[in-house]
């Protein structure tokens, strides 16, 4: 593991490349770079990059850029995406990032990248004490973290790091078949994830869950949807959010596709297995979110127990059309088109799809392979 040394590091504020998307609108703030595992077959992500902690003191500058901008703001200039003359060289993404989130209502912060809690509570606790101390009206501090991460913890450190403004968890669980989670090379089990789970609602933060439906493939369909309900039965956590697999060209598992050792499942059996996962979570209070362009399913969306009808009305209601008619949903939705199986009612979309089929001559034989070129692109 290699720490930021504040010497020498260059001057200049970081942004990384990714965020859930429901911290579209949060303030980015990067205390680690890259990913300390790396080594999930279905990630692209990190793979040509090295890991490395920024040091505390680096990331308090970025901070502190930001709260210099914000001030700013609070004046006249927010309004604009013009850089102002006065910008200092190598603080443009400083002042780009300070506008959209004042602009934004500064209510969120979310910090990077892949599992930030990895630096350690007392490195990670002098940086959110800073950030609540510059922004003591933000709603929501968030992170990244891997549940063998959160393990090694102790119970008294994630409650020091809830008391410096932690107050959310996204974990990728992906699955909580320990055969899949070993097919992937995921570097967690069931056991892990259900500890880390209950550890950090023990701590008194939420917790989001993330579950890549069809990360299985057609061998583990049945077994990765069983085990994954199974583990979130026994989290409950705050959030369950969908993830359905989408392998790009340079994520290591598009290999394996490719020799045959891993089967994709259909568009289609996506939906089959993520009814089955829905049917199978009782006795938790989880909000199932589908918030991702990846999802076949924009619309679904829903807290349980109450929304599970709903949940599977919204799948079923796909699964019930003719195969024509699925074709069609399903590149609609991949065109942006579709946000549900509803949106269909409406006449004049339907029809541009209806062309588009046409003109791209997709067929319910080659739907699943357009789809996959789509999501590569798209990812």
């Amino acid at each position: 593991m290699a720490d930021g040394d504040p010497e020498n590091e260059p001057y200049g504020f970081e942004i990384g490349p990714i965020r859930p998307p429901s911290e579209a609108h949060s303030l980015l703030v990067r205390v680690m770079r890259n990913c300390a595992w790396n080594r999930c077959l279905f990630c692209p992500v990190y793979k040509e990059s090295e890991f490395s902690l920024r040091s505390v003191e680096h990331v308090k500058r970025d901070i502190d850029l930001i709260q210099k901008y914000i001030l700013q703001f609070r004046g006249s200039v927010a309004t604009t995406s013009n850089l102002p003359s006065d910008v200092v060289p190598g603080e443009a993404l400083a002042f780009d990032m300070a506008r959209r989130w004042y602009l934004g209502g500064m209510k969120s912060v979310f910090l990077q990248d892949a599992d930030s809690l990895v630096t350690g509570a007392d490195h990670l606790s002098g940086i959110l004490n800073h950030l609540r101390t510059l922004f003591p009206d933000a709603e929501r501090i968030t992170s990244y973290s891997r549940s063998s991460t959160i393990n090694k913890m102790s119970s008294l450190d994630l409650s020091r790091l809830r008391d410096a403004g932690l107050s959310r968890i996204h974990v990728g669980m992906e699955s909580g078949s320990d055969r899949v989670l070993k097919l992937v090379k995921k570097g967690a089990s069931k056991k892990i994830h259900v500890g880390a789970g209950k550890k950090v609602k023990a701590a008194g933060m939420e917790l989001s869950e993330y579950v890549m439906p069809g990360l299985g493939g057609r061998e583990c369909s049945e077994e990765h949807a069983l085990e994954s309900a199974d583990a979130l039965n026994q989290i409950d956590p705050d959030f369950i959010r969908l993830r359905p697999l989408a392998v790009p060209l340079r994520a290591p598992l598009f290999e394996l596709i490719e020799s045959g050792d891993f089967r994709p499942l259909t568009e289609v059996e996506v939906a089959v297995e993520t009814r089955l996962l829905i049917e199978n979570l009782e006795g938790i209070s989880s909000r199932v979110v589908s918030d991702h362009i990846l999802n076949l399913f924009g619309d679904l969306n829903g807290q349980l127990p109450g929304d599970r009808e709903k949940l599977l009305w919204t799948i079923n209601r796909f699964l019930t059309l003719p195969e024509d008619e699925q074709v069609l949903y399903i590149f609609g939705r991949r065109l942006g088109a579709f946000n549900g199986v509803g949106d269909m009612q409406d006449a004049r979309i339907l029809k541009r799809i209806e062309k588009a089929v046409e003109e791209h001559d997709v067929t319910a034989a080659n739907i699943d392979e357009v789809v996959a070129q789509m999501k590569r692109r798209f990812i």
